[in-house]
């Protein structure tokens, strides 16, 4: 008989085709689980799958007095109580890396499409107006990369691999870590002091309570009226109502943003401004990243139910 593994998040399910070769999936939908499985259903659960944004504190887990694993698909885990999870004695993994060249991939994507303004050229085109030359004073030139200052703020796999590309279209690249790293790029102790130095803030850094709206109006602030913001970690990151108040006062000159404090749902606020792209949170969605992350799922199922330490085991936990 396969072992069970609860679905927690929504996914899709051709998302969930390779794990339910090798495992019985009971696939909540998004919905509570008390809501689509009976109390003697959850009680046999050992594992669960799960996003890693998703809430999972110390009362879900409850439900299941006999989980022993929750993984987390993609990289983040966030959403779970890991000092929950320790006290049940609960392990905790997650798929470290396995999407840091697809974020690291859209971070470039959204930098380039907020300071070269693509999506107004793209208008400009369509219009009509750049055949009939008609003016624009959006079209005006704007600064280039190479020599443009360039600060990461989060070092890890995803840090890491902007901070490559940035280098790579000869930008001066700077960062802002817990650590400092043996990296040939320029490390800066605060936050504060990353974003007086650069023009471009890259937000990189691993969501949680310590960062929670980290990025906030004296940050965006410091950039100045010439600077940009990209998040592709979480949305908690940024003070979203800090951010339109920068955006509309033209505190800053724009932002690209691949993630938000209530996805789905991007407030009206912001969708409103012309001076920001948007992506719905698709950093890791590539076809190469899903293989990736679900061979780490895979790797950490299989050793739970094999008594085995995971593999991918989230360290803190």
């Amino acid at each position: 008989m396969a072992d069970k593994v609860l679905i927690y998040s929504r996914f899709p399910k051709t998302m969930m085709a390779r794990f339910a070769e090798r495992f019985e999936l009971l696939d909540t939908g998004g919905k509570p689980a008390r809501e689509v499985f009976s109390a003697d259903e959850l009680g046999g659960i050992r594992a669960m799958l799960t996003a890693g944004g998703s809430p999972l504190g110390a009362e879900a887990m409850d439900l299941f007095p006999k989980l022993g694993a929750i993984v987390c698909y993609g990289t983040g885990y966030d959403g779970v109580d890991l000092k929950a999870a320790a006290a049940r004695n609960i392990a905790v993994g997650h798929s470290p890396g396995a999407n840091a060249a697809s974020v690291a991939d859209i971070a470039m994507t959204l930098m380039l499409a907020t300071t070269r303004r693509i999506l107004v050229a793209d208008q400009y085109v369509r219009s009509g107006d750049w055949a009939g030359s008609k003016q624009s004073p959006m079209m005006r030139p704007q600064a280039g990369m190479p020599g443009r200052r360039i600060g990461v703020y989060g070092m890890g796999e995803i840090g890491r691999k902007i901070a490559a590309r940035c280098a790579a279209f000869e930008s001066e690249v700077g960062y802002f870590s817990r650590t400092k790293y043996d990296l040939p790029y320029q490390y800066f102790p605060t936050l504060e002091a990353l974003a007086d130095w650069c023009s471009v803030l890259m937000i990189a850094v691993r969501a949680g309570a310590e960062t929670q709206h980290v990025v906030n109006a004296d940050i965006l602030g410091r950039l100045g009226e010439h600077g940009y913001v990209v998040n592709v970690s979480r949305g908690s990151v940024i003070d979203e109502k800090a951010l339109v108040a920068a955006l509309t006062d033209r505190t800053i000159a724009g932002a690209g943003l691949d993630v938000f404090e209530k996805e789905p749902h991007a407030p009206d606020a912001l969708t409103a401004l012309p001076n920001v792209v948007f992506a719905p949170h698709i950093g890791g969605h590539t076809l190469e990243s899903h293989v990736a992350m679900q061979n780490c799922v895979l790797a950490n199922l299989t050793a739970f139910f094999a008594g085995k330490p995971l593999p991918y085991g989230v360290k803190s936990a």
